[in-house]
């Protein structure tokens, strides 16, 4: 996700406390999948309704996925810090 934009994601007005709910959510859904529960459904309510999503064993990326995005969302994951040399 190196070129996510927050601002202008569709997840951009969805409240903070919200992304960390359904992060929550999907992080459970990944451990139950993990663990070998084979289906697993999370739902969420975005502006324009309720969703839901089921996921099973197949499609885990897809899970991981939306679990990035929540995480680039939160301003949380892989960043590169500066590589100090001393001479």
């Amino acid at each position: 996700m190196s070129n996510y934009d927050p601002s202008t994601s569709d997840l951009a007005n969805v409240p903070v406390a919200t992304l960390r709910q359904w992060q929550i959510d999907a992080l459970q859904a990944m451990h139950d999948l993990s663990t070998g529960k084979k289906r697993v459904t999370v739902s969420y309510t975005q502006g324009d309704g309720a969703r839901s999503v089921t996921y099973q064993q197949t499609n885990i990326e897809d899970l991981r996925a939306w679990l990035a995005k929540l995480n680039a969302q939160l301003g949380l994951g892989s960043r590169r810090r500066p590589i100090w040399t001393n001479f």
